[in-house]
């Protein structure tokens, strides 16, 4: 049986013609061209998002240093003076003083809360095999499928039953609860990504499990913490169902409350400047948290898929 030959390629030295089938391939230039398209699209498209979500916020902030007859005259011009006096008035007449005093309580005890109970939780669900592990695992994720508006008044009335009804510990320990299933799922994740072999060299050493995981696991697990931490802030901030529900006493009212009560007390007032200033003043602790965070909650998010 014969077999054709292909016949060598003549070098270019001998001075013959060379076809372009016989020399080197060509890039693919249709390849990268449509690769370049795509990435003007995609960058298009980002730029295009970018300017929907910043300009609302920048217009936000614009007019809460107007007048209430520049808002109206000239919504988009820019201020022709800083009117500081809206933010006095809102802090002070409004009382949103005292309804950020109530919100860093309730966040800050609930998000500490949230974090140490959800971490141990999730350190035992991730490091330990026993009886039940899965069944306790599933019951918390699917805390996280469970809407919220039907606990309602079950809540309400476990809540009345306990005494916590209008308190702030009631709301931090209803906060904590409803934060605990994504934290759980979230660390339970995170967990299971970091080396074993560090824990297993402090148990030789001696190191009980508590000393074990306060000391050497929670510090290792530090991006995660930051990560789950920025995603239950910025929840429980912008939390007003649960509080509107159990928290009416006007004292104690969060954020959330104390700007609807502004927005209608200062609506019918035509105090529209001091609206604005209100929810910028609102806003401020939400993006100052994600813009000195924004790292450590990549590095959270992406710590799992890097390992």
């Amino acid at each position: 049986m014969k077999t054709t030959e292909t016949p060598a390629p003549v070098p270019a030295e001998s001075g013959l013609p060379v076809s372009k089938a016989d020399g080197p391939a060509d890039p693919p230039r249709r390849a990268k061209k449509d690769g370049n398209v795509l990435n003007v699209f995609s960058h298009g498209v980002l730029i295009l998002w970018a300017i929907m979500v910043v300009m609302p916020l920048l217009w936000a902030v614009m007019t809460s240093f107007k007048d209430d007859s520049a808002i109206f005259n000239s919504p988009w011009a820019l201020p022709d003076k800083l009117h500081f006096d809206n933010w006095a008035r809102a802090w002070t007449d409004a009382n949103m003083s005292d309804y950020f005093l109530n919100t860093i309580l309730v966040v800050a005890g609930s998000l500490i809360g949230t974090l140490v109970l959800g971490s141990m939780a999730a350190y035992v669900l991730a490091r330990f095999d026993f009886p039940g592990n899965r069944f306790i695992y599933y019951l918390f994720i699917g805390g996280m499928s469970f809407p919220i508006m039907l606990a309602l008044v079950p809540l309400f009335y476990v809540v009345n039953n306990m005494g916590l009804l209008n308190t702030i510990h009631g709301l931090i320990l209803v906060y904590i609860a409803y934060s605990l299933p994504f934290t759980v799922f979230f660390l339970t994740a995170f967990f299971r990504t970091l080396p074993s072999s560090v824990a297993e060299a402090a148990f030789v050493d001696g190191a009980s499990h508590s000393r074990t995981f306060f000391q050497i696991m929670l510090p290792m697990a530090k991006p995660g913490l930051i990560s789950v931490g920025i995603f239950n802030f910025l929840g429980q901030w912008n939390q007003y169902m649960l509080p509107t529900v159990l928290n009416t006493d006007p004292d104690k009212r969060v954020l959330t409350q104390g700007l609807v009560q502004l927005a209608a007390s200062q609506g019918y007032k035509g105090d529209w400047s001091g609206l604005f200033a209100g929810l910028v003043m609102a806003m401020l602790p939400v993006l100052a948290a994600y813009i000195v965070f924004q790292r450590q909650v990549v590095a959270g998010l992406t710590a799992g898929a890097l390992k």
